[in-house]
């Protein structure tokens, strides 16, 4: 492959494009449309006949979707990602013609199931709420483990400041959701994107000693129906050897869709 030869088959798609072809699927898409929306990252695409039929996010994450994302591979291998990540198919063909140009990757994982629930669950009954500034001595450390047990990386020794942040910036856009007991948080989830389509949660979470009571079934059932009232589609993704977790979200009656491919950097 000629370096660059790809690239100047991409484009800079518009606001307009990108939210037309995140609507062919808006589950998988969550993600992609979410930052758009938020004028957040920069965006590479390729069209025929004027319609995208593939779209890459270019940031801290590298997020392709669609058919033909070998495409993005100049653009990925100039961006030092922390992390690939999107439908399986689509990741799996811009790591095919990136790789020889990027560093291996730390951690890959393949087969992550996307699950998604459009009918409310019964109710749980929780104290669960949206979470406050005055949760932030709990729910900082309880974040920063759900994103050490997810990825081995912890975010308080790499950038605390910025991590605090990230963690306050979700509480103040409404995103940041938790049901405690004192210090002991029986439940805690976010949201990493949200469409008028659908919400993607992300970090659900319990502190060890709530663990194997319930709590985490009864309070995503609760989130579940909040979030439904406002948007028609809640989806997530899990590691396929989290068989806990997978337990959970089917017993709530969520079903699985697409498969997702990471590769952490």
């Amino acid at each position: 492959m000629i370096p660059g030869r790809l690239s100047r088959r991409t484009i800079e798609p518009t606001l307009e494009q990108i939210l037309e072809f995140c609507a062919e699927d808006p589950v998988e898409r969550v993600f992609l449309e979410d930052v758009a929306r938020r004028g957040l990252g920069r965006f590479s695409a390729v069209q025929k006949d004027g319609a995208l039929t593939a779209l890459c996010h270019i940031g801290a994450n590298v997020v392709p979707s669609g058919t033909g994302c070998a495409a993005f591979a100049d653009a990925a291998a100039r961006g030092r990602a922390r992390m690939l990540i999107g439908e399986e198919t689509a990741v799996g063909e811009l790591w095919a013609a990136a790789r020889h140009r990027m560093a291996p990757p730390r951690t890959e994982r393949t087969g992550q199931p996307v699950y998604v629930i459009d009918e409310a669950p019964p109710a749980g009954d929780t104290g669960l709420r949206l979470a406050t500034f005055d949760d932030l001595d709990v729910l900082v450390p309880a974040c920063a483990a759900a994103h050490y047990e997810e990825l081995q990386i912890d975010p308080l020794a790499r950038d605390r400041e910025g991590f605090v942040w990230r963690t306050r910036a979700q509480i103040d856009e409404g995103r940041s959701w938790i049901w405690r007991d004192g210090s002991t948080i029986l439940f805690k989830a976010e949201a990493s994107a949200w469409t008028p389509s659908a919400v993607q949660l992300q970090q659900v979470w319990s502190d060890p000693p709530a663990r194997g009571q319930g709590n985490a079934n009864r309070a995503l059932r609760d989130l579940i129906r909040l979030l439904l009232r406002q948007a028609p589609t809640v989806c997530l993704f899990v590691r396929p050897e989290n068989a806990v977790a997978i337990r959970t979200y089917e017993a709530i009656g969520m079903r699985r869709t697409v498969t997702y491919r990471s590769l952490i950097f």
